[in-house]
């Protein structure tokens, strides 16, 4: 099976804009200042298990 990649023009490209959680409402990454920009390219990403029920 071989597979093809499709790649776009340089001029067609355009950036991503990357939102995030800040205490309680959503903001764009790129409206941070540089301080909270280099604290956000740090934080560790991660998935939560999903919870398991216990009946007493």
């Amino acid at each position: 099976m071989q597979t093809t990649v499709q790649q776009l023009p340089q001029e067609l490209r355009q950036r991503c804009e990357v939102w995030t959680r800040v205490m309680g409402y959503h903001r764009p990454v790129a409206a941070f200042n540089p301080g909270k920009q280099a604290e956000h390219r740090e934080r560790q990403h991660f998935i939560e298990a999903a919870a398991q029920c216990q009946r007493a």
